[in-house]
């Protein structure tokens, strides 16, 4: 199974970086169209981002601020709700192979303490991490104020000692 297109592809050469880059990323129309269907957005009216890729540690950190102009379709009327982000991110990356080795003994996974991204191929995709940081950006479930399910009226389900009384014989039946 292959993994899908990215919609946006902006790669930085890590050969590039020296003491560190600074780049300006703006998504045009049909990239933004790209995006709104890759993210199942209802519109992308806009999406940049300033980035700055430093070295850090044994590799970079890449650090950011997207913005974006957004409306996402809410989970219970169906109606388009628009948003307007403004996100500030941090990535540490590590060269393929390159990567420390984790402590073989113990090994504590805390959701502060993130592993650094690998970086294979030579090249970090800026791009690629702005798409990803709006998606993880987006409210998960979209609802708008004051909306609430209410589940449609159906058949009510008999109750089982409903059943049972159908099977109980009837004393009008005894005779």
């Amino acid at each position: 199974m292959s993994l899908p297109e990215l919609p946006w592809r902006e790669p930085l050469r890590m050969d590039r970086i020296g003491a560190g880059v600074e780049r300006s990323l703006t998504a045009d129309a049909a990239t933004r169209e790209r995006i709104r269907v890759h993210l199942d957005l209802a519109s992308l009216e806009s999406l940049s981002a300033e980035l700055q890729v430093r070295p850090y540690g044994p590799g970079w950190r890449l650090t950011g601020r997207l913005n974006a102009e957004l409306a996402q379709t809410c989970g219970i009327t169906l109606e388009p709700l628009p948003a307007k982000l403004d996100e500030t991110f941090t990535v540490d990356l590590v060269e393929a192979g390159k990567a420390p080795e984790p402590d073989r003994i113990e090994v504590e996974v805390s959701l502060e303490d993130d592993a650094p991204d690998i970086v294979e191929d030579g090249a970090i995709d800026l791009a690629a991490y702005v798409v990803e940081q709006l998606g993880l950006a987006l409210d998960p479930f979209p609802r708008k104020p004051g909306a609430e399910f209410v589940p449609p009226e159906g058949p009510a389900e008999p109750s089982p000692f409903a059943v049972l009384t159908r099977l109980k014989p009837r004393d009008d039946a005894k005779g």
